[in-house]
């Protein structure tokens, strides 16, 4: 991570239809990634951006909800003791508290488990099962986050006329268990809108069916919803992405007492709670509970109304909390001496497996698993020495599945399950170093003989002028994001240092202030960047952004994710064909310029828009076809619309200039659109956006926000100018749509500017 070995992929410009750019008005980067990640229509865009406008799946699409359902609602009429088994992390937490709060407030007779991590590890032991039925005696088990693997557990409850519901969401095994139902959306196909339901998820949608027979409102749970998704790292999808919308308003105004507590302690304002705040604070505080004691008292933790029974675990998370994270960051060092001392576990082979002593905790070895793949970027499986047995957590990178892989190496296991990119397992000592060579032999098998090269998807080109907060804003109509819908990286090329700074209690992090080529600054904050050294010269950049709250003043945060090299290289178009560029864009008298040009390549193709060279012929974007030698007259309004036009002319040779169209203001821009509006009502001409927006050098978007201007400020009614060519009288006073229509044309006009700027200044091989 963070170097200039990985592979950078810039998505690809898509030349969007206008009536879908100005449907998602704003700043086009927004259109852009909805149309990159597969969100291709005005109604998917309008349920994504607002989850008023998105339909859910209903609770019965769930394989075995019916089923389960009937059984639940008939051990409560019976007055049957129901026990839900449930699981030591945040998503397990979130489901069992889910679970008996609200099966209680039906009527149902409940208890809860939690397994001890450090006793039991993940899932359904026997022991502990034969202990809670002699103990209970209960008549149904509801597990939640759990189960799916538990074919012995199940069994064991059946002989002894105990039935089990599973609701889980982790990966099917080849055998599923005998149990009364399951409910698991991996039995769903890989589209369906409740595929990727975390733990918590796949419990709401089981409470959100059971409350419809009665209609009865579950929505007071969705703040432990949002908490288990986030915390879960759940692909944020159509029902799950949904759920995670409408539940961070309740976790932002929760009535729990304990989250409140927590939030003070953490020091986090309410109103700013978001997947961040749940990711890096919240969450390892909940999960410390699971990891170092015992995570059964999270129920009273997210229950209780009782300030001093609350306020003491409260207290006692940020103790565990610092424990956890000292405990990690020594075994994260051990972790690192031992490939130091041994570099043929990372140079032999291409899963990490480390074998730690009896000290190493249980309970944070997949913490320090995460950070072993973002430095060593291969797959990492942590174990722990416990008597005779090594158990442990395994993390993967995207595109390895780990699960898979050491569900291969089985015949060595004593117990293995998880995700693609998270597992437990347990094996004998003795059978470690076994299991790291049919890891590698699966490996190979599976994927080759190398790890590959770490990628990241770069979603824009941005220079340090474009960075606003208005832009920011804009953006964060994606959010929220995780994964599925990560956080937009943008890149800036050919940055250099003008002031390094430590930061942080161990300096351990840096600020840094850098200039891209058009001389503009921006300050980036760099995390744990102690061991990175940046390259000499000029480098390129990748990087998130985001607004803070700091003392009641919105600022922005730059954060720096990735570095490498700058490299001048030629532009290169299809078949790997260089183009040779000429800079005219600062010449003093381009007109004289341009006939030179055009005296000395006669073949020239002079590309241009609203305003042209004297004395030369020049096309338009419709027109542009194949040349040996290009030339581009005036600034182009976006990237998409440069990159169109040099991959229609496919040159050899292209000669930048940088005359201004002049469509800057609002007010001239509309009386433009007024006029081309005007002329196709007089001709009777169709109406083609694409013919608008090269007749006044514009986006296709912007004509078709602009034709939306023009209606709702009631200038014009357009209603069938689009179908029928029909243009009449308007009312004369703007409508209710009116300000969200001329806020989206404002941004977009901006948009337009910041890019022109950037055109006349930026390096050419940093613009192309």
């Amino acid at each position: 991570m963070r170097n200039y070995q990985e592979k950078w992929f810039f998505q690809e410009l898509i030349d969007l239809p206008g009536l879908f750019q100005s449907g998602v008005g704003g700043y086009s980067i927004v259109a852009q990634t909805l149309f990159q990640r597969g969100i291709t229509t005005m109604d998917s865009a309008r349920g994504f951006l607002e989850p008023v406008h998105y339909n859910p799946a209903p609770p019965s699409e769930l394989p075995g909800f019916d089923l389960a359902a009937e059984r639940i609602l008939a051990a409560i009429a019976n007055s049957e003791l129901i026990l839900i088994w449930g699981d030591f992390d945040v998503d397990g937490q979130t489901s069992t508290t889910l679970l008996r709060s609200a099966l209680s407030e039906i009527g149902a007779r409940v208890i809860h488990y939690i397994p001890n991590r450090g006793k039991e590890s993940h899932g359904i032991s026997l022991d502990a099962l034969k202990s809670q039925i002699d103990f209970h005696h209960p008549d149904l088990i509801i597990t939640c986050d759990t189960g799916i693997d538990a074919t012995q557990e199940i069994d064991y409850a059946n002989q002894n006329s105990v039935d089990v519901i599973v609701t889980d969401h982790h990966q099917l095994p080849e055998t599923l268990p005998k149990a009364h139902t399951i409910i698991n959306p991996a039995l769903l196909d890989a589209g369906h809108p409740l595929a990727d339901l975390p733990g918590v998820g796949v419990a709401y949608k089981l409470i959100e069916g059971l409350f419809g027979f009665s209609d009865r409102d579950p929505t007071h749970f969705l703040d432990l919803v949002a908490l288990g998704i986030v915390a879960d790292v759940a692909q944020l999808s159509k029902d799950t992405r949904y759920l995670l919308q409408i539940g961070l308003p309740f976790l932002q105004q929760t009535s729990r007492l304990g989250l409140r507590l927590l939030y003070k302690n953490a020091k986090l304002d309410p109103a700013e709670i978001g997947v961040d705040q749940i990711g890096f604070a919240i969450g390892p505080r909940l999960n410390a509970l699971g990891r170092l004691s015992d995570a059964n008292t999270c129920l009273e933790f997210f229950t209780s109304s009782d300030l001093a029974v609350v306020s003491n675990l409260a207290d006692e998370l940020e103790i565990l909390n610092h424990r956890r994270q000292e405990i990690t960051d020594q075994i994260y060092l051990e972790s690192k001496q031992l490939l130091d001392n041994y570099p043929e576990l990372d140079n032999d082979y291409p899963i990490l497996v480390l074998l730690g002593p009896p000290d190493w905790n249980p309970g944070v070895v997949g913490i320090v698993a995460s950070r072993l793949v973002e430095r060593y970027h291969k797959p990492v499986i942590m174990l722990t020495e416990e008597g005779s047995i090594a158990r442990g957590s395994a993390r993967s990178i995207p595109g390895i599945g780990i699960s898979d892989l050491i569900s291969r190496s089985g015949s060595l296991l004593l117990s293995h399950g998880g995700h693609p990119m998270a597992a437990g397992v347990s094996l004998k000592i003795e059978n470690v170093s076994e299991f790291r060579r049919s890891l590698a032999k699966n490996y190979s098998h599976l994927y080759g003989d190398s790890v590959p090269a770490p990628e990241i998807t770069i979603d824009g080109e941005l220079p340090f002028q474009a960075i606003n907060e208005e832009f920011i804003t804009d953006l964060q109509r994606l959010a929220p994001y995780g994964s599925g819908n990560p956080k937009l990286l943008f890149a800036t090329r050919n940055v250099n240092i003008v002031k390094d700074q430590s930061i942080g209690k161990n300096a351990n992090h840096r600020k840094l202030m850098l200039s891209d080529s058009s001389g503009s600054k921006q300050e980036f904050l760099w995390w744990n960047s102690i061991d990175f050294k940046l390259p000499n010269g000029g480098f390129d950049i990748a990087y998130t952004l985001d607004l803070s709250n700091f003392r009641n003043q919105v600022q922005i945060q730059a954060t720096l994710r990735h570095f490498r090299k700058s490299e001048h290289v030629p532009v290169y178009l299809h078949q790997s064909r260089p183009i040779e560029m000429v800079d005219h864009r600062k010449c003093a008298d381009p007109e004289n310029e341009i006939q030179d040009i055009i005296k000395k390549y006669a073949s020239s193709l002079v590309w241009a828009e609203f305003v042209h060279p004297k004395g030369s012929n020049s096309v338009p974007r419709t027109s542009v076809g194949p040349t040996k030698n290009l030339i581009i007259w005036t600034s182009p309004p976006s990237s998409a619309i440069l990159k169109l036009i040099i991959e229609k002319a496919q040159p050899e040779r292209m000669f930048l200039f940088s005359i201004d169209p002049g469509m800057q203001s609002k007010k001239f821009f509309l009386e433009s659109l007024s006029g081309l509006l005007k002329h196709v009502q007089e001709t009777g001409k169709a109406y083609d956006p694409v013919l608008f927006a090269q007749r006044i050098a514009q986006t296709q978007g912007i004509i078709e926000t602009g034709l939306d201007w023009l209606h709702h400020h009631g200038d014009l009614d357009l209603s069938l100018f689009r179908s029928e060519n029909m243009v009449k009288i308007g009312t004369k006073k703007p409508d209710g749509e009116f300000p969200n229509v001329d806020k989206k044309l404002e941004l977009m006009l901006q948009e337009i500017r910041a890019f022109r700027s950037y055109y006349q200044k930026a390096d050419l091989y940093t613009l192309l």
